[in-house]
């Protein structure tokens, strides 16, 4: 509900998101240990945070999940979500996101970091969520803010509204200039700051800040705007009331600063959070959930426990949730066994969850990440559509000892719940498990996390390319098969015309058998022979693709011939005609688009091109300024740790499409160096 201030009362949910290292994890430090979370605000270099608890998380220095913890500030009751910032765990947080009343985009004055908060910003925006930004480390930024923020500018839609300027001392920042409260705050680390009058020296800077900030909340307020118009100072109501509601209809991005490292900035912060932040009714509105639903709940993240098993932490939508109440969903029903708060890693039992709240649900064992759950069965809609964010880089990952084969399946299915952005494929053709994900970091932590946290070791490998082969030319040979040991034997034979097709245009088998010398009703099993060898591995040792085979003659014994007979004749004959018709090796190649900021272009087009592609074209990305989209057909050995260049090209926010499109011959030496190493003899 909100007062008539506009300020809503009740549970809200926070994100905290930003680029990789920008301070989103020691903002919620700052955060829990101003609203007295904690006693002691941790450091990330000192691996004592409550967020990033992981060993995972704390070996690398960076958040590797959703983090989430639960405060109180002045009566209200918060949850505040910390999202890792690198685009190889983003895919991740599409679910979380869903449930935020607001997103807090933590930023710094760092150019490089651009493009990653582009990323972030037109996320936020195409899901509508409000957010406001906090422009970290406000105490290290270079040149003016006015200069900041113009360069921020370029990655948001939305117009970013200055708050606050900062007060130096010389080349030191002390504080800051409230902008709509009209007032200087004096930083005190690790405390609130004090209020002071603004300094005679910082009146003018103030004005035109000021004035500044006004011109564009106007821009969506005809009053406002004619007051400025006619030098009428506005009621400070009414500018309060415009950034208000600004902020919540995604017209505006308001922008704080601060430094989360010293606490300074986070107690304002708080308080606009207080005041301005939408609770859950917006939050409900924006999912589009029916009014008349009196229970439901939003999964946002799966976590498997060492000792509570399987937790969902979800967002009450509506109503209230208790020990053993049963929820309906997707895939079934569940019952509640035992409702949690979160605190990092460490989720305590509490009473029944109301309306607003963000709780842990034990053992929903029907539950998956993203899932809207209902207390009537009769409710069905599924509010927040699963993402899919098509993976960049894959492994083969196999157990180290053979009887670990069910311990791995069932470890990778708890990983997958608690990660939905991973794939899992079993390749039939190479006999591999291959795991698919965002990025080599992201993979890296999985086997991590499989080797650690569920003591499964393994080993991991680059997956197997999907090679076939072709011929070059035809020929025609007789496969004879006859065997007689006592009583019946075995007797087939044919004669096969083998020739090669268009590329792409299949397997092809017929027959031309005239006078009966094969009976018809062995026709099928030669089929079957052919069909047997060249599916499985042709001479160079990889199936065989684009051949006609035509059955043209052979001959039969009244007693003696079968159809497994036939058979094998057909595959004698296919054995000994392909190694004479010139087989060739096949590599796939995939039809790529590579999505870039624009700067990066000629490096991207350099690194496809090392890698034997063929550049088809760029373009401007549609909707997205500053970047753009390259084409290009590449086979696809070269793909496999493309990723990797493309990121270190880009400052970490390249990424890729692909798709197969066609074989391509392989000769020389690389085609030898596959034949050798998967094959059975080196390509001609």
């Amino acid at each position: 509900m909100a007062d008539t201030a506009g300020r809503v009362s009740g549970p809200r949910c926070i994100a905290l998101v930003g680029p990789f290292a920008s301070g989103k994890t020691s903002l919620l430090e700052a955060i829990l240990m101003r609203t007295g979370a904690i006693n002691r605000q941790g450091r990330v270099a000192e691996k004592n945070t409550l967020g990033d608890s992981s060993a995972e998380a704390r070996a690398h220095l960076m958040s590797v999940e959703a983090n989430i913890a639960e405060t109180e500030f002045m009566g209200d009751r918060y949850t505040f979500i910390d999202f890792p910032g690198s685009i190889e765990f983003q895919a991740q947080s599409a679910p979380v996101l869903a449930g935020a009343d607001l997103a807090v985009v933590v930023a710094e004055a760092d150019e490089k970091k651009l493009p990653a908060l582009q990323v972030i910003l037109r996320d936020l925006e195409q899901r509508k969520i409000p957010h406001l930004m906090f422009l970290n480390k406000i105490d290290r930024a270079e040149g003016s803010v006015s200069e900041v923020l113009a360069m921020l500018q370029q990655a948001s839609a939305a117009p970013l509204v200055l708050r606050q300027l900062p007060l130096r001392d010389g080349h030191t920042v002390t504080g800051s200039i409230d902008l709509a409260q009209e007032r200087a705050h004096i930083y005190r680390e690790g405390k609130d700051s004090e209020i002071v009058a603004i300094p005679d020296g910082e009146l003018t800077a103030e004005h035109e800040a000021r004035f500044s900030m006004l011109e564009k909340i106007a821009d969506f307020d005809d009053t406002l705007m004619e007051q400025l118009l006619d030098d009428i100072a506005p009621e400070r109501s009414l500018v309060f009331a415009d950034l208000v509601r600004e902020l919540r209809a995604g017209q505006i991005c308001p922008v704080f600063i601060g430094s989360a490292e010293h606490g300074y900035g986070v107690g304002r912060l708080l308080k606009a959070l207080r005041h301005e932040a939408p609770g859950i009714e917006t939050t409900r509105e924006r999912l589009g959930l029916p009014a008349d639903v009196q229970g439901a709940v939003q999964v946002l993240r799966t976590m498997q426990t060492t000792h509570g098993g399987k937790l969902s932490v979800a967002r009450i939508l509506t109503g209230e949730v208790k020990d053993g109440a049963v929820f309906y969903g997707p895939d079934g029903e569940s019952k509640v066994a035992g409702v949690f708060r979160l605190m990092g890693a460490e989720p305590v039992k509490r009473d029944a969850g109301k309306a607003g709240e963000t709780v842990a649900l034990g053992k929903l064992e029907h539950a998956a990440t993203g899932d809207t759950l209902y207390a009537n069965p009769r409710d069905t809609a599924q509010l927040a559509e699963a993402e899919v964010r098509e993976p960049v880089m894959s492994i083969a990952i196999a157990p180290k000892e053979r009887k670990d084969d069910v311990r791995l399946s069932t470890a990778l299915q708890k990983i997958r719940e608690e990660d939905p952005s991973l794939r899992l494929i079993h390749a039939q053709e190479t006999a591999e498990t291959v795991l698919e994900g965002h990025g080599e970091m992201h993979l890296r932590v999985t086997v991590e996390r499989l080797t650690g946290k569920y003591g499964v070791p393994v080993t991991t490998a680059t997956p197997r390319v999907a090679y076939r082969e072709t011929i070059r030319k035809p020929v025609t040979k007789r496969g004879r098969h006859k065997k007689q040991s006592g009583g019946h034997g075995q007797f087939g034979d044919v004669v096969l015309e083998i020739q090669p097709r268009e590329r792409g245009a299949g397997l092809a088998f017929n027959e031309k058998i005239t006078g009966g010398v094969v009976p018809r009703q062995y026709f099928s099993s030669v089929e079957t022979g052919v069909r047997d060898y060249l599916e499985t591995s042709g001479p160079l040792g990889f199936p065989v693709v684009d051949v006609a085979v035509t059955l043209t003659d052979g001959s039969y014994h009244a007693v003696d011939s079968s159809d497994m007979a036939f058979k094998q004749a057909a595959r004698l004959a296919m054995v000994e005609g392909m190694s004479e018709a010139a087989p060739v090796l096949l590599e796939p190649v995939m039809d790529v688009t590579v999505y870039c900021p624009s700067e990066s272009n000629a490096k991207i087009n350099a690194i496809l091109s090392g890698r034997r592609g063929q550049i088809v074209g760029s373009d401007a990305r549609d909707g997205w300024p500053g970047w753009d989209e390259v084409r290009a057909q590449i086979p696809a050995a070269e793909i496999q740790d493309l990723i990797v260049e493309l990121r270190s090209a880009t400052a970490g926010v390249g990424s890729f499409t692909q798709q197969f499109d066609h074989f391509a011959e392989l000769s020389g030496r690389l085609a030898e160096d596959v034949a050798s190493k998967f094959g059975r003899q080196a390509a001609g």
